[in-house]
């Protein structure tokens, strides 16, 4: 069993326990949202009325505590401030990708049971959806006379349903708690060192955990974040980053290799930044190595998180990146980690098995699902399905996650391992590995890179890259990979792509 009630909150219902009440109690002189694409731009008070102004304006439509409310999230502050403005009011908050909304916005009304969806200007038409359900859309154009209490709330309450980042069917709803955001944000906030005088450049939406806890930390620390949905022009937002003296890049390694093959990087100076983010998966060391020497004044901290845990479980200190590269670093200092086999038993150290997490930042299951809560969580204990060791001081090594291993003759071998042989080769951009079944070797490598085009005998050079006994079915050159709308590879669809 788990333990990890060492620092919880009373739990009477207090408006102190409300999240959002403690960013808005916690935004100083510093604090800012701005909109890169538009130069909108929110000082800490602005920030304070708008989400107290969604609180009211929710409120006055006749939703009450404890409803849900479906917020469709784009690269914006409308977005932030309205799930922000949920959450103070007492609502539930269901985010959603906005991109998402045409295809899954029925289905994610009924799953989550909620009574409204807010949209942000122009996309309720887009959308189309049920006539019976409350539908806003936009900013309330009423702010309040007052900054009204936040609702009262115990520390366990509900404070928002967040998407799974799966890449097939319907995402699941993880429930996340007022304290899970707290414990997870002060520790992203001691594990990132973060000042009052932070900005973030943030390209993800809040409805990933990953862009949401960016989003968290740095407002909480009484500093801001900059919104840029321009990342196809990954050039404007560098230079956006110099505009607003942003601190902090976030990014998936699909984004890091984006920069490092598609921007002018090397031409832009970042004299103002101070760390990259990288989480969302395995980004190969070379890249890693290559950002560092790029951009050398800046950390590169290297991170690992699941939405069930809130977003980050943790994270490699930037000073031992050299010696570590290929770590997930350790877990934040909130968090346990343990290391079991296939009977729950915990393994000796250097050991592989499944990577469990304990702690106040750990959910307590998903909405309406008895059955993959189960298998899921157990005890306090969040199994994560990723498989992994710790070496003698604690660093956690991934080796891959269940079902991202292939059996060549019997041997399991990781597509991280694969991705990152590959990820190695000059001139490979971007890769990614699948199974398929083969006569003699029972499952066979197909693998997909996407390269320069100038660089020639790519698909021979991906085959000498590989051991003689990871037989390899097929290499195929593709202009991109498909992704997730998290940015992560949707290795299912690579099977149709064969």
């Amino acid at each position: 069993m788990c333990n990890s009630s060492s620092g919880r909150f009373s739990v009477s219902k207090s408006e102190k326990w409300n999240f959002a009440g403690r960013l808005v109690r916690r935004l100083g002189q510093n604090s800012h949202l701005i909109d890169a694409a538009t130069g909108e731009t929110l000082g800490g008070r602005d920030i304070a009325e708008s989400i107290v102004g969604f609180a009211v304006g929710f409120s006055s439509v006749g939703l009450q505590a404890g409803d849900r409310l479906l917020v469709s999230c784009g690269h914006d502050p409308a977005s932030t401030l309205a799930y922000l403005g949920a959450v103070y009011g007492g609502l539930v908050p269901v985010l959603m990708e906005d991109r998402a909304l045409p295809r899954l916005g029925e289905s994610m009304l009924a799953k989550a049971n909620a009574k409204a969806v807010w949209t942000a200007t122009g996309l309720r038409g887009a959308w189309g959806g049920k006539n019976d359900v409350l539908q806003l859309e936009g900013n309330f154009s009423a702010r309040a006379a007052q900054l009204l209490e936040p609702a009262p709330c115990e520390e366990d309450d509900l404070a928002a349903l967040m998407p799974t980042s799966g890449s097939t069917g319907l995402p699941r709803l993880v429930m996340v708690s007022h304290r899970n955001l707290l414990a997870n944000t002060e520790a992203i906030v001691r594990s990132q060192h973060l000042g009052i005088d932070e900005s973030a450049m943030l390209i993800m939406p809040v409805s990933y955990c990953f862009g949401a806890s960016v989003m968290h930390s740095h407002l909480y620390q009484g500093g801001g974040v900059v919104f840029d949905s321009r990342f196809m022009f990954p050039d404007k937002v560098l230079h956006a980053i110099n505009t607003y003296a942003c601190t902090t890049f976030a990014g998936v390694p699909t984004v890091y290799n984006i920069l490092l093959s598609r921007s002018h990087l090397r031409a832009f100076p970042l004299p103002g930044l101070r760390r990259f983010l990288q989480a969302g998966g395995a980004l190969a060391p070379e890249r890693i190595r290559q950002m560092r020497d790029i951009v050398p004044t800046a950390e590169f901290l290297v991170m690992y998180g699941q939405t069930e845990a809130t977003a980050r479980i943790s994270c490699l200190p930037p000073d031992r990146l050299g010696e570590k590269l290929g770590s997930a670093g350790l877990p934040l200092d909130n968090l346990v980690i343990r290391i079991v086999d296939e009977m729950g038993r915990e393994v000796p150290t250097g050991q592989t098995g499944e990577i469990q997490v304990c702690g106040p930042s750990v959910c307590s299951g998903y909405l309406d699902d008895a059955e993959a809560t189960q298998r899921k969580f157990n005890g306090g204990w969040l199994k994560t399905g990723d498989f992994g060791c710790r070496d003698d001081e604690g660093y956690l090594w991934i080796k891959g996650r269940t079902g991202e291993f292939i059996k060549i003759r019997g041997v399991r071998v990781s597509f991280a391992e694969v991705e990152a042989k590959l990820a190695a080769i000059p001139g490979v951009y971007q890769c990614a590995a699948t199974a398929v079944p083969h006569p003699e070797a029972g499952e066979a490598l197909a693998l997909f890179v996407v390269a320069d085009t100038g660089v020639h005998n790519i698909i021979e050079r991906v085959r000498r890259a590989l051991p003689p006994p990871w037989t390899c079915a097929s290499v195929n050159v593709v202009a991109e990979l498909p992704e997730t709308a998290n940015g992560k590879i949707a290795r299912f669809q690579l099977q149709i792509m064969q």
